[in-house]
This record gives structure tokens, C-alpha cells and sequence, in this order.
């Protein structure tokens, strides 16, 4: 089981990934492929703090080639796992711990992006597991059964019948190949409750377009 951390063990500054369609939840377990060298330069140095956290965050487009301007909000996640390859690519795992929001970029040598984080709006992210009062489990199963037919995605149906309701709800959120400012919605949502209901709505959105206009990549 992942460190767990309160609110005083959080840094004050972070290094983060700008990655659009990457989408990490608290809890949530996102794998990563790192092979540019300033990302490598990233992994190294996070695996010499204590607290090895990396934030991971959707960037707005940047047409000029520069820099792109990151989007306001964020979820910081561990280094829980490390594989390098024979290539020297790093095979990493990030273990999700709490979304934050961006105070402001910090200026460095590093070359590697860095923000200063404030984290006390998701609080409830370093707390136990979230649940969800109003889920109807067969009801969302249907709309998910036929969201995947439309998507032409599978899945193990036995798995979903039985996961718990935050890994089911943010797992699909993770990995539903929705768009960058849909993702970011799911990300952003308050609760599971919300979240759950955005979800929904997604996948709703996607069957009666039947995968068209952008609904599903």
C-alpha cells in the first residue's frame, strides 16, 4: 500500500508532467512510458526526495511550438514503481495522492517544469476511500456496455460487477478514451457523485453520436 500523507507532509513545490488525455485520480494508478531526457532528468530527481511526488497535468495547446500554458488544476501522484529499459526508457507507475491547484510556474535550471502547488481545496483526497450514495450499479453497467460497443472497447465484465465504486468510477475516468477538456471535467469534479454523473453523461453523449463528432477518440 502506497505512503499515506496528510495535508503538513505535501510539498511546497512540485515537478510536473504536462501530458494531454493523462488523467491520474487519488488512489488511481496510472503507468507511464518516460523516455525524453528532461522527463528522465524528472524521474531521477523525484526519486531523490522523500516525498517522490510528481504532478501530472493536461496542458492547453500550443500552436508556436513553445512552452504550453498549463491547465489550472492537477493531481500529484507517487513513484511507487520503477523498471528501466534495456534502452533506457523508464517503465514507471504513479500511485495517485491528491489533486492541487496551481498557485503559480517557478523559475529554475531545471529542465523540467515546476509549479507551486496549494492542495487545501482537495483535502478530502488524502482521506479514505470516497462513496457514492446514489449509484445504481446495473444502471450504469448498461450505459457503460453500451458506450464500450460504441467506443469498440472490451472489458472483463465480472471485474466491473465487482469492483468497489471509487476504483470502478475513477478507473473508467482514467482510461476512457474521451478529450483532453472532457478529462479534464472528470478531473476537476468534487466528488465521486459528480464525477460518476459526468461520466455518465460522456458516455450518454457518446451513444447517440455514435462515436462521432469528437465523442470518442
Amino acid at each position: 500500500m502506497p505512503r499515506r500523507f496528510s495535508l503538513g507532509d505535501l510539498p511546497d513545490t512540485i515537478p510536473v508532467f504536462p501530458l494531454p488525455g493523462a488523467l491520474l485520480l487519488p488512489r488511481g494508478r496510472l503507468p507511464l512510458n518516460i523516455f525524453e531526457p528532461r522527463y528522465l532528468a524528472m524521474i531521477d530527481d523525484a526519486l531523490k526526495t522523500d516525498h517522490r511526488l510528481i504532478g501530472m497535468i493536461q496542458p492547453f495547446e500550443a500552436p508556436d511550438g513553445n512552452d504550453p500554458r498549463l491547465r489550472s488544476i492537477g493531481c500529484a501522484g507517487r513513484l511507487i514503481s520503477l523498471t528501466e529499459a534495456d534502452d533506457g526508457r523508464y517503465l514507471v507507475t504513479l500511485a495517485g495522492i491528491s489533486r492541487f491547484r496551481v498557485a503559480e510556474e517557478v523559475e529554475g535550471f531545471q529542465p523540467y517544469r515546476r509549479i507551486r502547488p496549494t492542495w487545501d481545496t482537495f483535502r478530502r483526497d488524502l482521506g479514505s476511500e470516497e462513496e457514492d450514495p446514489d449509484f445504481d450499479r446495473d444502471d450504469f453497467l448498461d450505459t457503460l456496455g453500451r458506450f464500450f460497443s460504441v467506443a469498440q472497447l472490451s472489458s472483463d465484465w465480472d471485474t466491473l460487477r465487482e469492483a468497489d465504486e471509487e476504483m470502478l468510477i475513477n478507473s473508467l475516468s482514467m482510461l476512457c478514451p474521451f478529450e483532453v477538456e472532457e478529462k479534464q471535467a472528470l478531473l476537476e469534479a468534487p466528488t465521486l457523485s459528480t464525477r460518476r454523473e459526468t461520466l455518465a453523461a460522456l458516455m450518454q453523449f457518446a451513444i447517440a453520436s455514435g462515436g462521432d463528432d469528437g465523442a470518442v477518440q
